[in-house]
């Protein structure tokens, strides 16, 4: 990883060590007296431009320690930097973070700033009503236990083809065409799961009972009502979350199932079941895209260069700045993601890549927010150069599909369509998921003092409403704790139906780009731009997108999606 600022400090000295509070205490002592005496909004501007200067070197520190812990979460060393950050760091400066905000806030000249910083002042004066020093010390607890989940999870493996293999190289198997082979994979992915289920169902209730806590302590009567305001939920509310899950349930649900009886079909099974979900149907041979993760780089260079050469020169910041670790291996965190290291305004995209046609949707998706990151590092204050996670997933969700009609960097023309086909049911299969986690944690959350069966109850009645047709006769228990694998619930709380609105919004610029191409990557780049100084429904707007997740937006987007599979289906 090579990087630098992105600007000169103005503010900060260039040696600070920003992990030891000795230092940082200085810091912010001269936050606080430079602003008690602006004395204009042209002062006030100059100390939010010195106050994002430190956020941002903070910001980056912390993403460093945590990139670095999960890229190695059984290196010790990096553990301890990590969580030095999460129970020394963290809890001393909530509260001085805290005091400026609520400092400035006070001020008179805040109301005077011009329109551009109208969302960040909505956001200040959020945060500064929901805040409470006593939830420091128990959002520090949160942190230590979710990252007790990290461990666990990464800890993980099986034996298997003789050697000690991750679960997510024993994904692959479940795409090869031996359905014995695939059963046998299955059944022991799944009793390793097990092994863990009690350990994470303790470890999840000490986390109901604090968040519960910190809900109380800010003022809200559960925590759904205070996730909505602390996630700064402006634009909509639980209960257009549950309109929307039923207008999945009503549009998406038969479509699903519809897909799987076809499957069902070609498969020529009697029954289906769950180790006969991600093999090809027509009995091809799984889609192996690459060998190397350095040959998945330079094929995704190739494509967002033929895309649009503004993705190419964003990509190529990536490449060389070494700015990625894509390889699968024991005592590596499981799944993916994108962390911007916020002063030097360059994105880092994290993997588990073992060369299934997953990786490929996977470097798209964490492309997308690695281009965001890059299309917004010019904004001046540091709240604007990220922006609601339900248009951040726009920018990947959005370029996954964009960039599918050019896999042919990887593929065979016919393997092209293939790949677009079962990405395309894939985002089907998506919507009830999603619909399924997000009422799983509507339920939880509003239903204080419920029990393990309990809750493993309601799960599996969601299940039943948004599930799919297969038979988990003999693995009732595996079915019952199946979220365990979904670490949103254990780590971001209600982070999930973003993932959702986002990905209606994806396909309505899938939508345009099958009319217009360069109209629709246009577009992308402008609302990409704007990073969160906007509201969220602006957002979409300056995207060219509707804001609207009910079944006016769904129906006919479902229908388009169900014409285009018949298309590449031919």
């Amino acid at each position: 990883m090579q990087t630098s600022h992105f600007a000169p400090r103005q503010f900060l000295p260039e040696t600070i060590d920003l992990t030891d509070t000795t230092q940082l205490g200085p810091i912010f002592d001269k936050l606080s007296s430079e602003l008690n005496r602006a004395a204009s909004v042209d002062d006030l501007e100059k100390w939010l431009a010195h106050h994002s200067e430190v956020s941002a070197a903070l910001a980056e520190s912390s993403s460093l320690a945590y990139i670095a812990m999960t890229c190695q979460t059984d290196d010790e060393s990096k553990e301890k930097a990590y969580m030095h950050i999460v129970e020394v760091v963290d809890p001393w400066l909530k509260p001085r973070q805290f005091a400026l905000m609520q400092k400035l806030s006070q001020s008179p000249l805040f109301r005077q700033l011009p329109p551009f910083y109208e969302v960040f002042q909505r956001s200040v004066e959020t945060q500064v009503k929901i805040y409470r020093e006593e939830n420091v010390a128990r959002e520090t607890q949160v942190a230590k236990l979710t990252q007790q989940y990290q461990k666990i999870s990464g800890a993980m493996t099986v034996h298997f083809d003789g050697q000690e293999q991750t679960l997510a190289r024993m994904g692959r198997i479940q795409e090869e065409p031996d359905r014995s082979r695939r059963e046998a994979a299955w059944k022991a992915v799944t009793k390793r799961r097990l092994q863990d289920a009690d350990k994470l169902e303790e470890l999840f209730d000490q986390l109901l009972v604090l968040r519960n806590k910190i809900s109380h302590a800010a003022g809200f009567s559960d925590f759904r009502a205070y996730t909505f305001a602390n996630y700064e939920r402006f634009d909509y509310t639980p209960e257009d979350c549950l309109k929307f899950h039923e207008a999945i349930e009503h549009n998406v649900v038969p479509l699903a199932r519809e897909l799987q009886k076809e499957r069902k079909r070609k498969l020529g099974v009697e029954t289906l079941r769950p180790w006969d979900l991600a093999v090809d149907p027509d009995h091809r041979p799984p889609l192996r895209p690459f060998a190397e993760s350095s040959e998945l780089v330079e094929k995704s260079h190739r494509i967002f260069s033929i895309l649009d050469p503004r993705l190419g020169d964003y990509y190529n910041v990536l490449r060389r700045q070494q700015l990625v670790d894509l390889d699968n291996r024991k005592g590596k965190a499981p799944g993916g993601y994108q962390s911007t290291l916020a002063e030097a305004r360059v994105p880092f995209i994290f993997m588990n890549a073992v060369g299934v046609h997953r990786d490929v949707e996977t470097m798209l998706h964490e492309a997308g927010h690695a281009f965001h990151a890059l299309a917004s590092r010019e904004l001046p204050l540091h709240a604007y150069r990220s922006a609601p996670i339900e248009f951040c997933e726009v920018a990947s969700m959005g370029m996954e599909l964009l960039a599918a009609p050019h896999l042919r960097a990887f593929y065979s023309e016919e393997d092209v369509k293939r790949a677009r086909r079962d990405h395309l049911e894939g985002v089907i299969k998506f919507f009830p998921w999603m619909a399924t986690v997000d009422a799983f944690q509507h339920w939880i959350y509003t239903h204080p003092g419920h029990s393990p069966d309990e809750r493993a109850d309601y799960w599996l009645s969601l299940m039943d409403r948004f599930g799919g047709i297969e038979d988990w006769s003999g693995y009732e228990d595996a079915r019952a704790h199946i979220w365990h694998r979904q670490l949103h619930i254990f780590e971001i709380p209600f982070y999930y139906v973003e993932y959702g609105i986002a990905q209606l919004g994806a396909l309505q610029l899938w939508q345009t780009s099958r009319r217009d191409l360069p109209a629709a990557l246009d577009h992308y780049l402008k609302g990409l731009g704007l990073g969160g100084s906007r509201p969220l429904p602006e957002l979409f707007q300056a995207t060219g997108l509707a804001f609207d997740f009910t079944d006016k937006t769904i129906a006919p987007l479902m229908r388009n999606v169900k014409e285009a599979l018949v298309e590449l289906a031919a």
